[in-house]
């Protein structure tokens, strides 16, 4: 049996034993369907099983739901199948063909108020583009309502406050988030008295030019857009941004006022996203 092929991942696994292999190969004769289908009607194995075995062959990483400890709103983590991951990946497809890497490595997700689901959405976008093999650094860049840690299960104690406050090696505030070798998180650290100044420093601007050496996409967390200057000064920093709004919830004159901002600084939005949930 191949090394990679899912029959051999599900044994390695101790999802089949070797004496169920010759029983799959002939309904696998019989009904003429593939190996991890007759072992899903044989019950040997689930259809989570197969899918997650099949994740393993072609190396896109997901997570059994609740291993590593991750939020269950990493849902791109656990349930890549499902029809909220699919519509995730539409949006990277079409940041993509929008002109997301042509434009420049950095993309602030931005939201008009709370609650709209821009952390939500970061989060399993980073997810989702890590599984394409971008390299991909999420910012936590919230200091006033920070939630990337809460998601990822990291320490907040060094954060982007510590680093932008010269408390803290931009090594030392960069993780690496296991299972996902391609994705790594800063969270957003103490909240610091003085967010808006913190984030326009020019330090900050010199730790993104270095940092964008080592990754394919920087995302960027951002508070609410129309109560504070935060997420301006970080779209700014990108200078292309991804608008969040939720349906029922979000105001269409914040929508257009934080948008009319954005846009007179000569900032892009790329796209917006409607929060049905």
């Amino acid at each position: 049996m191949p090394v990679h092929s899912v029959g051999r991942i599900l044994l390695d696994s101790g999802k089949l034993a070797e004496h169920d292999i010759e029983e799959i190969l002939r309904v696998m004769d019989a009904r003429r369907v593939r190996f991890g289908e007759a072992a899903v009607q044989l019950r040997l194995v689930t259809r989570e099983d197969v899918e997650a075995a099949l994740a393993m062959q072609f190396e896109y990483p997901y997570l059994a739901r609740g291993e590593g400890g991750y939020h269950a709103d990493l849902v791109a983590a656990f349930d890549p199948f499902s029809p909220k991951v699919e519509a995730l990946r539409v949006i990277r497809s079409q940041l993509m063909i929008g002109g997301l890497g042509d434009n420049g490595k950095r993309l602030a997700v931005v939201s008009p108020g709370p609650g709209e689901g821009r952390s939500f959405v970061a989060a399993n976008l980073a997810v989702v583009f890590s599984q394409l093999g971008s390299r991909t650094l999420l910012v936590d860049a919230d200091f006033r309502s920070s939630r990337q840690h809460h998601l990822f299960r990291l320490a907040n104690s060094l954060g982007l406050s510590s680093f932008l406050a010269g408390r803290a090696e931009l090594s030392d505030v960069v993780h690496r988030v296991p299972h996902f070798k391609d994705l790594s998180v800063i969270p957003a650290g103490a909240p610091p008295p003085n967010p808006q100044e913190l984030l326009g420093r020019q330090l900050f601007s010199e730790a993104l030019a270095e940092l964008e050496a080592d990754y394919d996409l920087i995302l960027f967390d951002t508070p609410d857009g129309t109560f504070t200057a935060d997420a301006q000064v970080v779209a700014s920093h990108s200078q292309q941004v991804l608008m969040v709004t939720r349906r029922h919830a979000t105001r269409l004159a914040g929508a257009r006022v934080l948008s009319d901002r954005l846009t007179r600084t000569g900032v892009q939005i790329l796209g917006a996203v409607l929060n049905t949930g």
